[in-house]
């Protein structure tokens, strides 16, 4: 089966039974192989793991070598909001087809992301039908919390960490949307890495994978 998104996979090693997956969505001008670099510490600890890194839709217009998953180019909330939603059908679309390829139900998903890809894991999570295992999100924020607010569906649990000295995504956006997820009755556990700017430390992917393991009872 061929995916809708161009996917780095990064399978069980041994042909190993899967029991769970992680989805990994790349920030803004990345790709999938860049965040499956997050893999190569996860996988030791998640045997039973499959790791699905698919590419944004659209080539990203300040990296050509990279894509997006929508566009930042206009400084217009409209827009960036109509643009994620066409992200959300392209990512609902590409999840569907994991949990057909490897038999998972949504309790057996994680789904990842790092700023933009945080962003749409978040929505992601929220507007399911089921809720999903669980929502790894870092450096990223709530994209239209009122927009969220009227179509939210479900309440899957989450993990968001940011670095406190990001200046791409203020870290003041993590307490927004801490404030938000309470408000909405959901469980959240935040994390405010210090001296980080706008990355994925090694400190961060280790209260991750702790997270993840746990969620997955591994």
């Amino acid at each position: 089966m061929t995916f809708s998104l161009t996917t780095t996979i990064i399978e069980p090693e041994n042909n190993i039974s899967i029991n769970n997956a992680v989805i990994l969505l790349h920030g803004y001008g990345g790709d999938g192989k860049d965040i499956s670099m997050l893999t190569l510490n996860w996988k030791r600890f998640l045997p039973n793991t499959i790791f699905l890194c698919p590419n944004g839709h659209e080539p990203c217009p300040i990296n050509p070598a990279g894509f997006q998953w929508f566009d930042l180019t206009k400084d217009d909330s409209k827009y960036i909001l109509a643009q994620s939603k066409k992200a959300e059908e392209k990512l609902q679309k590409f999840i569907n087809e994991v949990k057909v390829r490897y038999n998972l139900e949504n309790s057996q998903i994680c789904l990842s992301g790092f700023s933009q890809g945080c962003m749409m894991s978040i929505n992601l999570g929220l507007l399911s039908n089921e809720n999903y295992n669980c929502i790894v999100g870092f450096s990223g924020k709530i994209i239209n919390q009122e927009d969220l607010q009227k179509r939210k569906t479900s309440s899957t649990k989450m993990l968001l960490l940011h670095g406190d000295l990001d200046t791409v995504v203020s870290p003041t956006f993590l307490l927004e949307a801490k404030d938000f997820l309470i408000r909405n009755k959901i469980e959240i556990e935040t994390n405010l890495i210090k001296n980080c700017e706008h990355h994925i430390p090694v400190e961060a992917s280790s209260i991750s994978l702790d997270y993840i393991k746990n969620n997955f009872k591994i």
